[in-house]
């Protein structure tokens, strides 16, 4: 039998475990990873040279072009400026018509309807102005918008007139037009032109007023310069010929107040600057810019200048229009706005122009006012103002240079208030 002799558990050996650990800085991590996508790109490049470039473009576009700023989105669309009446439209995914308001959109397929005492000012994102005058219909039809590319806008008219302005259209190629049915009309840089369709003669008539525009009806083609006119029979050749310029108003100024002690017993000047080849004008007086309730409306006058009376106080529009021998008429002049006041009758209003923004040639005019007080900024309705007095205006497209932009207003209390402010257009 063997005996053994017991261990001491303190002199017996334990397994020791040993453990060993770098540590490492998330800078190094990081240069580890771009040492290998630098491995990996290299080996790209020289084992494909295209998959590479695609790469580095697909890279590049997300980073330096992320996803569309909505609100970057939306100004490229186009929208109302100005609306006067009851103006509708239908979006091309409904059935139903919606009074148009300055928060509405509009897209391609989009109808918007004006009625007979209403008319639409449409801004586009390349800087076009289309006038939807009354008891038209019109489609959208195209708002292409980049900065890289030639841009092209475009609206087709099913029965009225419209009425579209141009800036300086850039890059090359880009195109404004209005189509009515087989014929479109472009317009070029800096031009101005009424487009007019009336879909039971199935006839269409383009008049530039500034600049040029071309005409086109399948092969058919005809270039207009200012003050002429294109005639699109619905059968037959395009017919071209001059119209008369129209008349340009002189007195009283746009926005000029008139002061007389008795409105109604004061007579009010009239005047505009002669039209070659004119043989006889016509004045209209309306309250309203639509001109839809005259108080004034005399033909064949034979000079340029006629005194008037019998107007009470307030707020009126005046145009003028001129004749040839031929008895062919000119498009009708610029509208000028001017009020009569009784004097020592008025108060004064609050009107101030607290700022303005420059979108390219367009001025938007901010400033404030009374709650529920009538505005007009360069001959303009404001249609718009807001429950607090606040207003923001958007002009016509203006020249480079400098201007003078002048708000007159009128308060519920029959007083009256002037503003103005100078701005100075980049060219």
């Amino acid at each position: 039998m063997t005996t053994h002799t017991p261990i001491d558990p303190r002199h017996q050996k334990v397994p020791r475990v040993e453990v060993y650990w770098t540590t490492v800085t998330y800078k190094t991590v990081i240069l580890y990873i771009l040492l290998a996508l630098g491995v990996i790109f290299v080996g790209i490049y020289i084992a494909k040279p295209g998959l590479y470039s695609a790469v580095i473009n697909k890279i590049d576009k997300s980073v330096g072009d992320p996803d569309p700023d909505p609100v970057g989105a939306d100004q490229k669309r186009a929208k109302f400026v100005n609306l006067e009446g009851r103006v509708q439209v239908k979006k091309v995914n409904s059935v139903q018509w919606v009074d148009a308001t300055l928060s509405t959109s509009l897209d391609k397929g989009d109808l918007v309807q004006t009625g007979s005492d209403s008319d639409a000012r449409i801004t586009f994102a390349d800087g076009t102005f289309y006038t939807v005058k009354p008891d038209t219909l019109i489609t959208v039809e195209e708002n292409a918008t980049d900065n890289s590319r030639p841009t092209s806008v475009a609206v087709s008219i099913q029965t009225g007139t419209v009425d579209l302005a141009t800036s300086n259209l850039s890059p090359p190629g880009s195109k404004a037009t209005v189509r009515s049915e087989d014929a479109t009309t472009q317009l070029h840089s800096n031009s101005r032109a009424a487009v007019k369709f009336d879909p039971e003669k199935k006839e269409s008539e383009v008049v530039v007023s500034s600049g040029s525009a071309q005409v086109q009806r399948g092969q058919e083609r005809i270039d207009l310069a200012q003050y002429e006119k294109a005639t699109i029979p619905s059968s037959g050749a395009i017919q071209r010929s001059m119209v008369l310029a129209p008349p340009e108003p002189a007195e009283p100024l746009n926005l000029a107040p008139i002061i007389a002690e008795n409105p109604r017993t004061a007579a009010v000047h009239f005047e505009w600057k002669p039209v070659q080849n004119a043989v006889s004008y016509a004045l209209r007086v309306s309250t309203t810019a639509m001109f839809t309730r005259t108080v004034f409306d005399k033909k064949n006058i034979t000079g340029t200048s006629i005194d008037i009376s019998g107007l009470d106080a307030g707020d009126y529009f005046w145009n003028v229009m001129a004749t040839d021998a031929k008895k062919q008429s000119s498009e009708v002049s610029e509208i000028f706005r001017f009020s009569l006041v009784a004097q020592g009758k008025s108060q004064d209003m609050v009107l101030e122009i607290t700022g303005y923004q420059l979108h390219g040639r367009v001025a938007e005019i901010i400033g404030k006012t009374e709650p529920g007080a009538a505005l007009i900024v360069n001959g303009q309705t404001v249609p718009n103002i807001a429950p607090d007095g606040t207003f923001r205006h958007f002009t016509e497209q203006l020249e480079p240079g400098q201007h003078t932009i002048v708000v007159v207003g009128q308060n519920r209390r029959g007083g009256t208030g002037h503003a103005q402010v100078s701005i100075v257009v980049p060219k």
